[in-house]
């Protein structure tokens, strides 16, 4: 028997379950009974949210301002982001960080235990970071979690896989990706305890399933970012925008052979770390005024050029001078991973760091609302492109959008329930000829060349011919890759890889048609004599 939701939520991390939050409130202040599933592949906290550690930013100070938030977000962006929802974002971002605090969200507060401890990072004129220590994510995701368990509307299903979207294309309707009239009605997700596919079906869905940091060889996020949302409403028709902007943390710590690499926050450098070769030479003066407080884009291509030109690893981040024991007060997290597994003492020692993918700025195109181009069908966090970020995102904006997008896909979704409709007539997953594949080994292999083609060709610097080299190998990847699936019965590895192989082509095609500098896509070929 299919699972039958008024709403399903795909994602456990801020934007899904904030959305969710709202809707049980919602109706049990009506005093009406709903059915609300949030479905999350492993276990309910492991996700992109988590794993945030600067903060969230917001206007906070009384000599801060939305319009100078709102001109730091723009210039960021390299002027490509949507100055409308630039505008909605920071302005409604006040209110919705108030009801985290409403929801049990800690967030640190100066010593006087009134006014809270804003910190600032790079790109931002004014401080307006909101942080818990440096496990602001963590602690977010608590609340959230806690204020969820609470609500008896809401189910979440651990351990469960979406597979595919559902819509009129498995009514047996041919649907094309700019129709205006194709809906979602759920979608088909594996139970990864029985091996079972089910069908989750609601007649409103949410995509809240983060981002695609696996695609390549080093990154920052959770081994569970495998583009799966995206990858799934553009095979649903859904219509994909920015994937070439692709933000590259810069101070990663560098540990050879660890994924996902460990985060050295932003604020690090905003709270007064500074980059240094191997050498112990500062070097970011000679690529912006503003140092090492400069955005995410120039600092990572800084430490790429540099390392490209003596050859070296990685640079390091300097914090010798800064108070320690503030430091520590700040990053106690931070301080204990580098003491614990590199046996740093950061009094003294140099932090070795190496850019790393962190962040994508594109994703499903949505609107001010949340709306994807598929009816029913809401995207948010970042799997979505709102046109917040541009061509390159601020620091702490990520959980800002999330939380203002999934409010306002919450106002939507209640607005549009009449037209919502439920389908009782979709198929039963068809899996019959397939069987379980002997050798998982050519899911492993592939899925290193993916890496390997994404971090060498398609990374911080790239020029035409790499990209044409990592668009010709991935045709082969793809082609052997469908072959075992259509084979197969599906599997976790075996799914993500076909994401990774479908978001990996996104950025890659993107990538190719950006014939401009702008933000976080940089190419040899662009630069002019």
């Amino acid at each position: 028997m299919p699972h039958q939701f008024d709403f399903l939520v795909i994602g456990s991390g801020i934007a899904g379950l904030s959305y969710a939050t709202k809707l049980a409130t919602h109706f049990e202040a009506l005093n009406q009974s709903v059915r609300i599933g949030v479905i999350t592949k492993v276990q309910a906290d492991e996700t992109n949210t988590k794993y945030a550690q600067g903060g969230i930013a917001a206007v906070w100070a009384e000599d801060d301002s939305f319009e100078k938030h709102i001109e730091d977000t723009m210039i960021a962006g390299d002027f490509l982001s949507d100055r409308h929802v630039v505008e909605i974002v920071v302005n409604e971002g006040p209110e919705r960080i108030r009801e985290l605090i409403d929801y049990g969200t800690r967030f640190d507060k100066e010593h006087s235990g009134t006014d809270y401890d804003l910190a600032k990072e790079g790109g931002h004129s004014d401080f307006r970071i909101l942080h818990f220590k440096d496990i602001t994510g963590a602690e977010i995701e608590r609340a959230l979690l806690e204020k969820v368990q609470s609500q008896p509307s809401i189910e979440i299903f651990t351990h469960f896989y979406a597979v595919e979207l559902i819509t009129r294309h498995h009514l047996g309707e041919t649907v094309h990706r700019y129709d205006t009239d194709n809906k979602c009605f759920g979608a088909y997700v594996l139970n990864t305890r029985t091996g079972e596919v089910e069908q989750f079906l609601a007649r409103t869905t949410l995509l809240a399933t983060g981002g695609i940091g696996n695609i390549y060889q080093n990154t920052t996020n959770p081994s569970i970012a495998t583009g799966d949302g995206i990858a799934m409403a553009y095979r649903a028709k859904g219509i994909a925008k920015d994937m070439e902007f692709i933000q590259f943390h810069p101070t990663a710590l560098y540990e050879p052979g660890k994924k996902p690499n460990f985060l050295i926050s932003e604020a690090v450098r905003g709270f007064g770390g500074i980059l240094r070769t191997k050498k112990g030479e500062t070097f970011m003066e000679n690529y912006d005024p503003r140092l090492s407080l400069a955005p995410r884009d120039i600092v990572a291509r800084a430490i790429d050029s540099e390392m490209k030109k003596s050859g070296d690893s990685h640079v390091y981040l300097d914090v010798t001078h800064c108070d320690y024991e503030r430091f520590v007060e700040h990053f106690p997290t931070i301080t204990a991973y580098c003491r614990d597994h590199l046996g740093l003492d950061l009094r003294k020692d140099y932090i070795p760091v190496v850019p790393a993918q962190h962040y994508l700025c594109g994703g499903v195109r949505v609107n001010e609302w949340g709306q994807t181009n598929i009816q029913f069908l809401y995207t948010v966090g970042e799997c979505s492109c709102t046109g917040l970020h541009g061509a390159n995102r601020l620091a702490s904006n990520s959980l800002l959008e999330a939380v203002v997008f999934g409010h306002r896909a919450y106002l939507k979704t209640i607005e549009l329930l009449d037209q919502a409709v439920s389908i009782d007539t979709i198929p039963q997953w068809n899996d019959a000829g397939t069987t379980h594949p002997e050798e998982l080994v050519l899911v492993t292999e592939m899925r290193k060349e993916l890496e390997a083609i994404m971090s060498n060709y398609v990374g911080i610097v790239r020029s035409n011919r790499r990209l044409k080299r990592a668009m010709d190998r991935l045709e082969l990847l793809y082609l052997e890759h469908e072959e075992l699936y259509r084979q197969s019965k599906v599997s976790v590895p075996i799914c993500e890889l076909r994401n990774m192989i479908e978001v990996a082509y996104l950025v890659i095609k993107m990538a190719m048609a950006r014939r401009e500098n702008r933000g976080l896509h940089y190419s040899l070929d662009n630069v002019k004599p």
